[in-house]
Order: structure tokens, then C-alpha cells, then sequence
């Protein structure tokens, strides 16, 4: 989330929209580019991903406020890691993490999220969440990052400033599940489809049980 974004004047705060820690509010620091998840986008994206995620390991590879980690955990995800490379968000994420009483189910790593999930075993989670600074470039590989540490049938979600498509990302076995868009900002849901693999048909968004 932390991103050179649509123009404008981010909120100071931004609120849990579900879960055990629904309405808790976290803060947005005044960092040129930090553009937090507007909350219509975060409800639309947890009605996909069918709102419990009792189980699931996600990912925050550029966690900023941490809206969208906070709110994976809050609906129930067994583990949350929460990337973000600097300083000053990371401290904001941990003060978050104090208050909630999160524990040791959501982890705070400060770290640049590609050579992060570079080091990490494939098949790390079952979604990662994708939000990289839209004027950076970094769209491709982080999406091909998070693609080696999902698990067939995982989740990747992006949110980018233009629309991709899975052609995009070529040499990745993805398929475009979910595609929205809010003002300027597309956001995407895509998921890891290697051959062999069929996914269930109760929903498209349902990723393979961890072992």
C-alpha cells in the first residue's frame, strides 16, 4: 500500500471492516505516495475471497498501513506476514499489532518484498496481496514473486493504477479470476493454475487446503 498513487489527500485513518476486529481503527501516516485501500475496495475483495479465511496464509508484501493484512487476519487467517520496507510504516505496523493484541499469528518484517518472498519455499501461501508503488515498475515482478509462493490454486491480489490481464505476466500460470476498478485504481484477483490442477468448483476463489 505504500504508493505513488491517484492524486489527492490520503485518509488519516482507515477502519477493519470485518471480523474480530471489525471498526478498529488504523492510522495512515503523512508519507508522500501512501495510499491506503479505499474501504469499498477491501469489502469487494473480501466478498470474493468469501470473507472467511479460517486457515489461510496470506501474505502483505507491501503491507503500508496494513489495512489489507490487518483485515486477512481479522477474518480469521491461521498466519499474516506483513512486509513494508520503511522505517517509520514498519514502527506504525508494530504499534498496530501492540493494540490489537494480534500475537504471534501476524508477523511485522521489515523488508523489500521481492527479495523477501525470493528467499521463501514455494508454496508459502495460500494469497498474497500485491500493492507495489504504482510508479516504481514493479508490477511484473512482484506478481511473479508472489506467483512462486503461492500454492496451485492460490490467490494474488493486485492493485495497480491501469488493468493487466494474465498475458501480462507472461511465463506465469495464472488465470484472471475477479477484475474491478475504483476511480483510478484496477485491482485484480488472479490465481495460480498449474496443469493437473482443478479448481473447486464452489467458488473459483477457494484455494488448495494447506497441508
Amino acid at each position: 500500500m505504500s504508493a505513488a498513487g491517484p492524486r489527492g489527500t490520503p485518509p488519516r485513518e482507515v477502519r477493519i471492516i470485518g471480523g474480530q476486529w471489525k471498526r478498529s481503527k488504523l492510522p495512515v501516516a503523512n508519507l508522500p505516495g501512501l495510499r491506503p485501500t479505499p474501504d469499498r475496495v477491501r469489502e469487494t475483495l473480501f466478498n470474493w475471497l468469501g470473507n472467511d479465511l479460517d486457515g489461510w496464509r496470506c501474505l502483505d508484501a507491501f503491507a503500508g498501513s496494513g489495512a489489507l493484512g490487518f483485515e486477512a487476519a481479522s477474518r480469521g487467517a491461521s498466519e499474516v506476514t506483513l512486509l513494508e520496507r520503511e522505517g517509520r510504516l514498519v514502527k506504525g505496523l508494530q504499534d498496530v499489532h501492540a493494540r490489537l493484541k494480534a500475537g504471534d499469528s501476524v508477523r511485522v518484517t521489515g523488508a523489500d518484498a521481492i527479495t523477501w518472498m525470493g528467499r521463501q519455499p514455494a508454496g508459502s501461501f495460500e494469497l498474497v496481496f500485491v500493492d507495489p508503488p504504482f510508479d516504481a515498475g514493479l508490477f511484473g515482478k512482484a506478481v511473479a514473486a508472489a506467483s512462486r509462493v503461492v500454492v496451485p490454486g492460490g490467490l494474488i491480489y493486485l492493485e495497480a493504477d491501469r488493468e493487466f490481464s494474465p498475458e501480462d505476466f507472461s511465463g506465469e500460470p495464472l488465470t484472471r479470476h475477479r477484475h474491478g476498478r475504483a476511480g483510478t485504481v484496477h485491482y485484480h484477483l488472479f490465481q495460480r493454475a498449474e496443469p493437473g490442477y482443478t479448481a473447486p468448483e464452489s467458488t473459483a476463489a477457494a484455494p488448495k487446503e494447506p497441508a
